[in-house]
């Protein structure tokens, strides 16, 4: 479904994306790996069209989003949900209000709908009546992850892009929020991109691994290919190998 081409972006003179070449299959979770400031989070702000490259392509079902223009790119964007790293929530507004808020301002759908489908998307990651009036604030790190994956997920989107989803979050909910990705995938069927450094857990939620390493792929295939890739870079990073990790 995403086809990226040869994707280049400098920033201020410096290569962040040099020439990236990947394919996401539709109906997959494809996880990006690397260590902090290898482009990850800059290639995933390429495919849903916030940034421009500078050279290269990136194909949704054939058509190139960085080219896309008015209506074309609106249509593009329309298919997306993203879980940004940090959740983005409003604090303004309560948990009810953060997910159906996709709803009331892009759709033209009745309110009795729209707080159907919100409570539908509440049920689907474990958040009860209980939550909905709560704010932001109130929270638990985990509790908020899983209200940004509601919201994400509220238009049924065919493609979601989780920026880092777990980041500051412990071990046991780490693994809460990855097995609710890996749910709610294989309920709505949407093709996943996820952005982790989360080694091992990853492993289990992955259809396939692509790892970035000064911006560039090196090594692409299922988690046990990774885990088998004869490439020292690779085996240093999933082994946590502080040569690898402070290079």
């Amino acid at each position: 479904m995403i086809q990226i081409i040869n994707l280049v972006r400098a920033f201020n003179g410096q290569v962040v994306l040099d020439g990236i070449n990947l394919e996401v299959p539709k109906g997959k979770i494809t996880v990006i790996i690397g260590k902090s400031g290898t482009g990850k989070s800059v290639l995933l702000k390429h495919i849903v069209g916030l940034l421009k490259p500078d050279s290269g392509q990136i194909l949704i079902d054939g058509v190139d989003i960085t080219q896309a223009r008015g209506r074309t790119l609106k249509r593009l964007k329309q298919r997306f949900g993203v879980l940004f790293q940090g959740g983005a929530l409003f604090d303004s507004m309560t948990v009810f209000d953060n997910v159906a808020f996709p709803l009331r301002e892009k759709t033209t759908l009745a309110e009795a709908e729209i707080i159907h489908r919100t409570r539908e998307r509440l049920s689907q990651v474990a958040l009860t009546a209980a939550m909905e009036n709560k704010y932001p604030d109130e929270l638990s790190g985990g509790m908020k992850k899983r209200v940004a994956l509601a919201r994400a997920l509220i238009q049924e989107p065919e493609l979601v892009l989780f920026d880092e989803p777990v980041t500051g979050l412990d071990p046991p909910m780490t693994n809460s929020v990855f097995q609710l990705i890996t749910a709610t995938q294989q309920k709505s069927d949407y093709t996943a991109l996820v952005v982790s450094h989360d080694i091992p857990q990853i492993f289990a939620i992955a259809d396939l691994v692509a790892m970035i390493h000064r911006g560039k792929i090196i090594a692409y295939g299922t988690p046990a290919e990774i885990q088998q890739d004869s490439n020292p870079l690779v085996q240093k990073f999933i082994q946590g190998n502080p040569e690898y990790i402070e290079e």
